[in-house]
């Protein structure tokens, strides 16, 4: 493989980071890290709404790290937002701004994506262990608990408490008192209560702790001598009793070195690390210093290398849900012949269409394990609120509504809940889904013919061989009926026949299609 450049931005509650690397030959080199601490989650008001000020900080921040970024290609390029754009009711105000500034899309991540990632950054960041790892990640509004083995995350949970959360909630003024750390450490014990004996019996062999909170933690113990390497539970509690002399946050920045940004938080994040070394028994811990954003450069290069974990992901929920795959494969393929004929005219080139298209149609019919009755709903349901490893929530958004939509009603506004840029690629990947659907409704092991589809804006000429439709009844009036559908939807399917591409006149009383 030849020698590319990729990046990543981690949009964390707390900080931003970003890192650019070189590929060559599969393995990845850093060339260049940025953070700053923007602490995104403290502009969140009672309502979950981020402040005006606290976008502007961020969008200020992002202006400097797109200097970095013009060169990058947007295939070599993932920006992921996590806890606090998860959170905030005004979201999608700050990511389209985002986005317009930096010329490229920006993600939210699941809770669970978010620890997968974690857990990759990490596990390809420290040295091999035999058996599993337990690796924690602090972040500003969650903390995120991985156990895994080599590169593979076995069991992933996202607690929603984190470094400037929890400092907000007992430490907002900056005092720290015994009564405050007390009623820190109940929030910590109260949020991993649900956790903790299932953790417990998985067990591990090595705990690694990622994220700015750990290693800020890691070098206050280095410092005073508290420990020599890594970070100990014994450590941690000469460190709760210096927090109790000091009593405020206000001086910890010239004890210890802080930035007055990590300062503010850092009770916070030493509640919840220590909460969840003494309920889960961790003597010692090592550090990492990869987590999110090396997690998504090692996925991306995953994704460059066609090792992509959302084809496995579909394979995964394929065999979970016992769906018929020669069906799947079917429509897939016929679904992706059709796209292969019209992709140049309705601008849908580029490797992200064709693989969306190939997913919804292996997907499908997930909606059958429940009932048969309006089974493309309930599919859609599945999709959107299950676990995807790789998908972004906009990715599994996406997905749902096309299975949403492959059968039966499609309205003009089928895809108004879609980002706006998305909506026209979305209908135009639902309408070829829909006809391959419908051509394989008979379910027939009998391969279909050549078929030609001629796109003219809006307008889809099907054509079949001559005498192939009067032969098949049934067909013809099922994409007769599709034609109505597709009619509301802003469509015109027309069909035809033979070398002139007329379809013969349908007898009277039967639908036209078109």
């Amino acid at each position: 493989m030849p020698s590319e450049f990729v990046a990543a931005i981690d949009l964390g509650s707390n900080s931003f980071h970003m890192i650019v690397a070189r590929i060559a030959n599969g393995h990845v080199q850093i060339l260049d890290r940025l953070r700053e601490m923007v602490q995104l989650a403290a502009g969140l008001d009672g309502r979950n709404r981020l402040s005006p000020a606290s976008q502007q900080r961020a969008l200020d921040c992002l202006a400097r790290f797109g200097q970095r970024l013009r060169h990058i290609p947007p295939a070599r390029l993932r920006i992921v937002g996590t806890n606090t754009l998860r959170q905030a009711r005004n979201s999608a105000e700050f990511v389209a701004r985002a986005e317009q500034l930096l010329g490229h899309r920006v993600e939210i991540v699941s809770g669970q994506e978010e620890a997968r990632l974690i857990y990759l950054g990490v596990a390809h960041s420290v040295g091999d262990v035999a058996g599993q790892r337990l690796v924690i990640d602090i972040g500003g509004g969650s903390t995120e608990l991985i156990v895994g083995e080599k590169f593979d995350p076995l069991h992933l949970a996202s607690l929603r408490m984190g470094c400037v959360s929890l400092s907000r909630s007992c430490f907002a003024d900056g005092r720290v008192t015994a009564g405050r750390l007390r009623e820190a450490e109940l929030l910590v014990q109260l949020n991993l209560e649900p956790f903790r004996e299932e953790y417990l019996a998985r067990g591990w062999e090595v705990a690694t702790g990622a994220s700015g909170s750990i290693k800020a933690i890691q070098e206050v113990l280095s410092s005073e001598g508290w420990t020599r390497e890594g970070i100990s539970l014994e450590g941690l509690r000469r460190l709760r009793a210096a927090l109790l002399e000091v009593r405020d946050t206000a001086p910890l920045a010239t004890r210890w070195h802080l930035d007055s940004a990590r300062a503010r938080v850092f009770v916070g994040g030493f509640v919840v690390l220590h909460g969840l070394c003494e309920a889960l028994g961790i003597e010692r811990m090592e550090v990492s210093e990869g987590a999110l954003r090396e997690g998504l450069i090692y996925d991306l290069l995953g994704r460059i290398c066609h090792e992509d974990v959302r084809d496995r992901t579909i394979r995964d929920v394929t065999r979970r849900f016992d769906l018929d795959e020669a069906q799947a494969a079917r429509v897939s393929a016929s679904a992706l012949d059709l796209l292969r004929q019209v992709r140049a005219k309705w601008g849908l080139t580029g490797k992200e269409p064709r693989h969306v298209l190939e997913r919804a149609a292996r997907l499908h019919e997930i909606g059958l394990l429940l009932t048969h009755d309006q089974y493309h709903r309930h599919g859609a349901y599945v999709l959107q609120h299950s676990d995807l490893p790789g998908y972004s929530r906009d990715d599994q958004q996406l997905l749902a509504a096309l299975v949403r939509r492959h059968r039966r009603s499609f309205p003009d506004d089928a895809f108004a809940e879609l980002p706006k840029d998305w909506m026209r690629t979305a209908r135009r990947l639902c309408a070829l889904l829909r006809l391959a659907v419908v051509l394989h409704r008979g379910r027939s092991n009998e391969p279909l013919p050549a078929i030609s589809l001629r796109v003219d804006g809006q307008r889809m000429h099907l054509c079949f061989p001559s005498g192939w439709l009067t032969a098949h009844p049934l067909t013809r009036a099922d994409l007769q009926m599709e034609a109505r559908f597709l009619r509301k939807a802003g469509f015109e399917l027309r069909l035809g026949s033979g070398a002139t591409g007329v379809e013969p006149k349908p007898a009277a009383g039967s639908a036209s299609p078109s």
